[in-house]
Order: C-alpha cells, then sequence, then structure tokens
C-alpha cells in the first residue's frame, strides 16, 4: 500500500514553536509506522516562503525576500533534522520546479474555465493571507482567526470559481476525508452556507509567483499565496514535470493544525477538482498547543522552544508526551510538571521498571539465557489478551486516535508487570517450577518484543535500547512476523543496559490564592453589584458534537457553535444524566468569557449552565430557538 504523508510547509515568517514540531512529529511517527508495517511510505515537509507578509517582514530587517525566506527555512531544516525527523523531502514554494508547476497549474484552470478576472474589493489579513466578507470580521474590522485589524483592498484580480465546486466537494465528505468527524462537521457546515468565488492573484506586491504569460501593459499579477503553497503536495511529487512520484499520490494523508483546515479541505480538493487531481485520500486536523489556557503567542511570550524542552528531557521523551497527552484533534494544554508525571508513571514505573525487572530475574534465574517453547501453552489466556491488545492498537491508527494508541500499547506493559505479581516467579522458582518459570519470563520477552515493535515508530532511540538487550530486530519482517502473524520467539539472550527511564523530581508549581478567592472561601454566597454579574457574558449555543471523554464517567465534551468562527470546546460533568447523542442540536446557555480550564489533559473554553435539586439535573435551555451567539441577560 502507498502512504504519502505531509506536514504543512510552515511559513517562514517566524521560528519552528511546539506547534510545528507537533504536527511533524505525527507525520514522521506516521512514516515510520507504515515503513515498520511494510508499505511504500514518503514524507513530505517544508516552507512557505512567498507573500506580501514575507515581503514586508524582509524590508523591515533590511534584507531581500529570499535571503530572510532561506534564513528561516534553515532553522525548520536544521530542526527537524536535529529531532531526527525521517522526511523524504524538504520543499521551499521558492525551489524552480515548484513555481513552474504553479503556474502550469493556473494555466490549466485559465483553460477550463474555472480562473476570470474581476475586481476584488473586500477585507484582507496580511498575517494569514487570507481574505474576508464584512460578516466574518470581529467587530466589522478585526480578522476572525488571528485578531488582527484588516485591511481594505480594492484591485484587479483573478478569481477561481469555487462556488462551482460546492455540490462536489459536499459529495466528497460524503466518504468521511476529514478526521476528527466533528471537524468534518464544521466544514460541511461552512460549505452548506455557500461558497464565494475566490480572489486568487494580488497586484500590490511583488513577492511571489508571477502568473504566466501575463499580457504587455497588464499590471503585476502575483498568485494567491495559498494557491501558490497547496500545490506543493503534488509538485513535490513532480507535477508539472517528469512526475516520477505521482503514484504516491493516492495514499495522500494530510496533517493540518485545525486553524488552515478551510484552506485544506474546502479549497485544496477544489484546486485538485479543476485539474483532475483525485482527492486526498485523508485529512487530519490536529487542536493547538496551549500555555496556561492560551494560544502560544510570541507578542505576549509564551511560545514554548521545542527544542529546549527535548534537550532538557529527551527527544523520545518529548515524542512520547506530545501524541500521548491530548486526544488528537482536541486542544492540549503544555505543562512540565504533567510531562514530569509521564516520565515517572508510564516510562519509568511502567515501562522502565518492567525492563529492569526482566533482566535481573534473567540474570539471576538463568544467567540472562532464556529459552522455552510452552509460553503459549503455560498462559493461553494472556496470549489472548496480547493478541486483541493488538489488533485493538493497530485499528487505532488509520482512525487518528494516536493517544489510544499508545494506551493500548501500555496495556501491554501493565499486563506483563501484572503477571509478574500474580505468578511470582521468584516463588514458581523457589517452588522448584523452573520450567514454568522460564516460560514466563519468555512471555515477557515476547510482549516486551511486541510492544517495542508498535512504539517503536515514536520512540525510535529507547526502542533500539530495548532491542539491543533483548537481541531483537526492529524492522518490517519483525514486524509483519510479530505484529501481523502474532508469532513468539522461543529463545532469548539479555544483554544487560542502564535504566531507561530514571525518575524525575517534580518541580513544585506554586499556587497563590487571591485574596478574592480567600474571601470567596470565607464566604460562599458573596452579594455582587450589578456591574458585577454583567461581567459574565452568557451565550446562546448549539451543540455539534458531543461525546464522553475517555476515562472518565462524568464528563461530556461538546463543540458548541456560538455563532463564532470556530466552534467551542467545552467539557461538562453531566454525563451520568444525558446520552450524549441526544445532545446534538440543542441550544445550551454558555458562560462565554470563562477562563479556559484543563480537565482530564483537555481544555474546556467555557462553562455550560444547568440546574440541579433533589430531582436530578437538567440543562437550561431556550424555550424557543434562538440565533447562536445570542447574549442573554
Amino acid at each position: 500500500m502507498k502512504r504519502y504523508i505531509t506536514t504543512p510547509i510552515y511559513y517562514v515568517n517566524d521560528v519552528p514553536h511546539i506547534g510545528h514540531a507537533y504536527t511533524t512529529i505525527i507525520a514522521d511517527f506516521l512514516k515510520r509506522f507504515y515503513t515498520l508495517r511494510g508499505d511504500e511510505s514518503f514524507f513530505l515537509t517544508g516552507t512557505d516562503e512567498h507573500g506580501q507578509k514575507i515581503e514586508q517582514s524582509a524590508q523591515a530587517r533590511g534584507k531581500t525576500p529570499m535571503q530572510y525566506a532561506t534564513e528561516v527555512s534553515e532553522k525548520f531544516r536544521t530542526l527537524w533534522d536535529e529531532f531526527d525527523i525521517d522526511y523524504d523531502h524538504f520543499i521551499r514554494t521558492t525551489d524552480d520546479y515548484h513555481i513552474k508547476a504553479v503556474q502550469l497549474a493556473f494555466s490549466k484552470m485559465l483553460e477550463k474555465g474555472d480562473i476570470y478576472k474581476g475586481e476584488y474589493e473586500g477585507q484582507y489579513c496580511i498575517s494569514c493571507e487570507s481574505f474576508f466578507t464584512t460578516t466574518q470580521l470581529k467587530e466589522g474590522r478585526f480578522c476572525p482567526d488571528c485578531g488582527k485589524p484588516t485591511s481594505e483592498v480594492k484591485e484587479e484580480s483573478y478569481f477561481f470559481a469555487l462556488s462551482k465546486y460546492q455540490d462536489k466537494l459536499l459529495k466528497w465528505y460524503e466518504s468521511n476525508p476529514i478526521l476528527p468527524s466533528y471537524r468534518q462537521n464544521e466544514v460541511i457546515n461552512f460549505v452548506k452556507n455557500g461558497l464565494n468565488d475566490l480572489s486568487i492573484t494580488r497586484t500590490t506586491f511583488e513577492w511571489g509567483i508571477e502568473i504566466p504569460s501575463q499580457k504587455e501593459g497588464e499590471k503585476k499579477h502575483i498568485i494567491y499565496v495559498w494557491l501558490d503553497a497547496l500545490l506543493n503536495y503534488v509538485s513535490a511529487l513532480g507535477y508539472g514535470g517528469s512526475e516520477e512520484r505521482m503514484h504516491l499520490w493516492e495514499g495522500a494523508i494530510h496533517l493540518v493544525g485545525k486553524d488552515i483546515l478551510r484552506f485544506h479541505a474546502i479549497y485544496w480538493p477544489a484546486f485538485l477538482l479543476s485539474l483532475d487531481i483525485p482527492l486526498p485520500k485523508k485529512i487530519y486536523a490536529h487542536g493547538w498547543w496551549l500555555n496556561e489556557g492560551k494560544k502560544m503567542s510570541k507578542s505576549i511570550g509564551n511560545v514554548i522552544d521545542p527544542k529546549k524542552v527535548s534537550d532538557e528531557f529527551g527527544n523520545d521523551v518529548f515524542r512520547f508526551f506530545l501524541l500521548r497527552e491530548v486526544p488528537f484533534g482536541q486542544d492540549g494544554d503544555f505543562s512540565l510538571n504533567a510531562l514530569v508525571d509521564r516520565i515517572n508513571s508510564e516510562l519509568s514505573n511502567d515501562l522502565g521498571n518492567l525492563l529492569n525487572r526482566l533482566i535481573g530475574m534473567s540474570e539471576k534465574y538463568f544467567s540472562l539465557s532464556l529459552s522455552s517453547n510452552k509460553a503459549q501453552e503455560f498462559f493461553p489466556t494472556e496470549c489472548k489478551e496480547l493478541e486483541n491488545t493488538i489488533t485493538q492498537a493497530l485499528t487505532l491508527v488509520e482512525n487518528a486516535h494516536f493517544h489510544r494508541y499508545l494506551e493500548e500499547v501500555w496495556k501491554i506493559f501493565s499486563l506483563c508487570n501484572t503477571m509478574i505479581a500474580r505468578y511470582e516467579p521468584w516463588s514458581l522458582m523457589k517452588n522448584g517450577e523452573s520450567e514454568k518459570t522460564q516460560a514466563l519470563l519468555v512471555f515477557l520477552c515476547n510482549a516486551l518484543y511486541k510492544g517495542t515493535l508498535l512504539f517503536a515508530p515514536i520512540m525510535p532511540t529507547t526502542a533500539q535500547k530495548i532491542a539491543d538487550s533483548l537481541g531483537i530486530e526492529i524492522a518490517p519482517s519483525e514486524f509483519k512476523k510479530m505484529i501481523d502473524h502474532h508469532s513468539f520467539k522461543e529463545h532469548f539472550r539479555i544483554e544487560k543496559i542502564a535504566p531507561l527511564f530514571p525518575k524525575i523530581e517534580k518541580k513544585e508549581e506554586k499556587v497563590q490564592e487571591s485574596k478574592e478567592e480567600i474571601k470567596k472561601e470565607e464566604n460562599k454566597t458573596p452579594q455582587i453589584k450589578i456591574d458585577d454579574f454583567f461581567l459574565s457574558d452568557l451565550r446562546v449555543g448549539e451543540v455539534l458534537e458531543c461525546k464522553n471523554v475517555e476515562g472518565s464517567e462524568k464528563l461530556l465534551l461538546f463543540q458548541v457553535d456560538l455563532g463564532e468562527q470556530k466552534p467551542r470546546q467545552i467539557i461538562s460533568g453531566i454525563a451520568q444524566y444525558y446520552n450524549p447523542q441526544d445532545l446534538i442540536g440543542t441550544q445550551v446557555c454558555v458562560v462565554a468569557n470563562l477562563k479556559p480550564a484543563k480537565l482530564m489533559g483537555i481544555v474546556s473554553e467555557g462553562m455550560i449552565l444547568s440546574v440541579k435539586d433533589e430531582n436530578g439535573l437538567k440543562l437550561i435551555i431556550p424555550q424557543e430557538k434562538r440565533k447562536n451567539g445570542s447574549k442573554i441577560g
């Protein structure tokens, strides 16, 4: 099977941050995972280097746009190399072959009648390189995505007939190409509201790809940066040139952040339909990493440097934490203490200690040489449990449940630790049951081997250390034998190695109570002024998506439409009172300006109001349907 895995090409307006690392590490995991499974895999990443914002940033630094773009692009490439990212090709939109591919695509769309000349008049966000209608703006002026002021633009422009492809896009969504599913629902709702044709050239700046065959005397048109950037996914495969890798396109999987999903799930497939190129197989849209509930921003100084975290804790640990900590698609709050907790509990206790005990018992009882063909005979129930866990884990990758994939892998190590406690090999040896003891240790080696093969794409260095200790190999042939065919190895020669994950002392987080919080504790029901009440922003919103929070019996995870550009993610502890599916489409009352909080590793961006008495709990809902986002009060 062919697998073509892509990250967005990163815009060279800033240095790499943890969000860039998150996307790239997931893509790297998928590349390594599919390669280990024996699939033909190709991994593309790179940098997006054109546009007005780059031109302005370069001018502000006294550099040419190419000098500035090259400098920042190299920072991305260097970081991915330091992170040992296994990309196959690093593309720059300033590469000659890409420029030719973009100009060819423009010509084909123009020839097909999907591009026409007109005049654009409206609002443009330079920061996001995006056009917005007046109704989309915040307070009639500010960008709905980044919040920065937009500029009024009136200029000659070429337009792409996006509206022509509305029905075909809705038909494509029926094949469920976008994960998580609630992100697909957002896209469908956006498209159903009607698509406007898209302005795809600018004439007010020069740093970009010129349209081909411009007529003499015509204004110099630069191709819209998003049309330019999105075409990288096919130009890197040889589109418009030798096309030597275009056969990989049938397995295309795009990884993107939720803030650029619209471009990838609406504009990009429409461009492909115009060019008669098949649409991508999947689009995975992840959430944001926040810092104390706030989106990271250089302007407020809360950006987390992924290199510093990796340098302090190790590349493998950093990779593990990003994929394990937060369900894919949801926003997560980065915390060093949460990272230390994962190290000490799951990595040190569950995995590292398992290997240490296995080495110790193998040395004490069998001089580090194990041999048994009776592991499956002695432990049939555990063998079945191991097999079922592996089968379940493999299904989760295709559905972008990466955190749950790691949960299933860690169940293997929990099973091993439980077996040690249950069967007490020291007692078996004391009772003269050497054969069963050796069979138990061989079972543990096999389980650890299988688990190592499964997490090797996430923690390759750690996996190799375990492979060296157990005398095993991390290779597609071994994956096929041990994972796909559930084989058992009968002989192990153990090598002693240093502990994998020494415990780390947790840094104390100082929590200072404000005077207001102390006062509230002393007086549970303080009186407030009417002005205090109006500080609460209460709004009506519609539930778009609702599901149980994994690992919790009380919490439900909502996606609520408050009439904003994007739905709100809200957690509410009402799972024992409502079936989540019954709430979809219901309007609820929400505290919209509540400070974001983290529950079960998931960020909640508001509170859903309810009332509770001796008769139970009920949500507070409008008597009649109201416009989403309507204020209460």
